[in-house]
């Protein structure tokens, strides 16, 4: 048995870092909180370049996890595991079977589920080996399977709200979708089926061949998507893409899209409402997958995840609303409600574990 685990803490945040060499498994789970329920968090399959690369990423997405959970009002803590694609060849399947191994030696606080990188399949591997995984392929009516088209469709109608909002109609919009995966792609598709223009990129030329050949869309340079001359700009590719460097180039008056933290910091949130750009909160927008992920793990049906999600925009209305009427960035607002829920949550815990009988 080769597998390693190595357990910390720093900020309020656990940390677990975890090695198999004799599959290639190296990776780091972060527990954020658990105030709402067990950390739940989708697995990250990505070839990062250092242990340093790997904990800073997990340590962001895990406090999103957090925030994203407690905004959707789901009864789920944070958390999110990476894991350091191996360079060249290697046995999946051993990989994620020893995951599961990582999994069920941590126990219940962390549940995975599938993020960039990881397939229903890998979740198969890993269930094999702890029952503490979940977007697998559904059973029946039951909810499951891959969420990323419940992301897609929580990224969509989020769009339409704002659109709406500024009197655009989506099938009168020019939209840029950085980033074709599961979620860019559908994202791309359905918006096509509403009527919208398409300007898109992606690193992977084989990715806008695949989407081009189904829809009409204009293709351009991946460091140029930012800058394209629309209505919204919706990252979907990884978080950071929002910065100070970025920010002065965009020319959308909309941004709402399916990446994790899009923001390269707090302060970006500020420069976007300076030049009066409406930024819609990713962990409000994004939240479908979840939805659907909490719904396999309590057991509830499909039609309960398709009513779930299609009151993201009602969540998001509170969140501009309040925004507009402060005149500060919807990010500040999302930040401080998420923030306000797992205090309250955490301080009810605590309360109930001060009268516990003798």
């Amino acid at each position: 048995m080769t597998l390693r685990i190595s357990r910390d803490e720093d900020d309020g945040q656990r940390i677990f870092r975890f090695a198999d060499p004799s599959c290639d498994l190296a990776g780091v789970i972060v527990v954020d909180s658990l105030a709402l329920g067990p950390a739940t968090g989708g697995c990250r399959f990505w070839p990062y370049d250092d242990a340093a690369a790997m904990l800073c990423d997990a340590r962001r997405l895990a406090r999103g996890m957090s925030y994203k959970n407690a905004m959707a009002g789901l009864p789920l803590g944070g958390g999110k595991s990476v894991i350091r694609r191996p360079e060249g060849s290697f046995d999946r399947a051993a990989l994620f079977a020893a995951f599961g191994r990582v999994l069920d030696e941590i126990g219940g606080d962390y549940l995975a589920a599938e993020d960039v990188g990881t397939t229903p399949a890998d979740m198969e591997a890993v269930r094999a080996q702890t029952p503490f995984v979940f977007g697998l392929p559904a059973d029946g009516a039951l909810a499951g399977g891959d969420p990323s088209p419940w992301t897609a469709l929580g990224v969509f109608l989020s769009i339409g709200h704002i659109c709406a909002r500024r009197g655009i109609s989506l099938s009168d919009s020019r939209i840029a979708v950085q980033g074709l995966g599961n979620v860019g792609a559908d994202l791309c598709r359905r918006l096509h089926e509403a009527g919208a223009r398409l300007v898109v990129a992606d690193l992977h030329a084989h990715a806008t061949d695949r989407l081009r050949a189904d829809i009409p869309v204009d293709v351009v340079a991946p460091e140029a998507i930012h800058a394209a001359d629309v209505d919204l700009f919706a990252p979907c590719a990884l978080g950071g893409g929002l910065n100070r460097t970025t920010i002065p180039e965009i020319k959308a008056r909309l941004i709402a899209g399916a990446a994790n933290n899009q923001l390269g910091t707090g302060a970006d949130a500020a420069l976007l409402h300076a030049r009066g750009i409406l930024y819609v909160p990713d962990f409000v927008a994004n939240a479908g997958g979840i939805i659907n992920v909490a719904a396999e793990y309590l057991g509830h049906d499909r039609h309960h995840v398709v009513d779930a999600v299609h009151r993201i925009p009602d969540r998001l209305a509170d969140v501009l609303d309040r925004a507009e009427a402060a005149d500060i960035s919807p990010a500040h607002v999302a930040d401080a409600m998420a923030r306000d829920l797992i205090a309250r949550a955490a301080g009810a815990m605590a309360g109930n574990e001060g009268k516990r009988p003798l």
